[in-house]
């Protein structure tokens, strides 16, 4: 199985490496930023259903339920604790 907190952790540090930090010092990303960049598709078998899960967990926040590569490239993926 995989270790979701694990994931997580690893989806927090390349939310950080790739995002920029916005007025209130949230850092965000755009889903396309983080789905085509290649260290992330090599650390992810499933970086959507990582991000759900961070959702969840309220550490992540993004509008809508499920992001599509392409369709929602534009929507911002904003870090809530790091």
């Amino acid at each position: 199985t995989m270790n979701v907190e694990h994931e997580i952790s690893l989806l927090v540090e390349e939310i950080q490496r790739l995002g920029t930090k916005n007025a209130d010092g949230q850092v965000s990303v755009k889903f396309g930023v983080l789905f085509a960049d290649e260290k992330c598709a090599n650390l992810f078998e499933a970086l959507v259903g990582t991000l759900k899960a961070a959702k969840r967990r309220k550490i992540v926040a993004y509008q809508g339920e499920l992001l599509l590569q392409g369709v929602h490239d534009n929507v911002d993926i904003m870090l809530l604790q790091d």
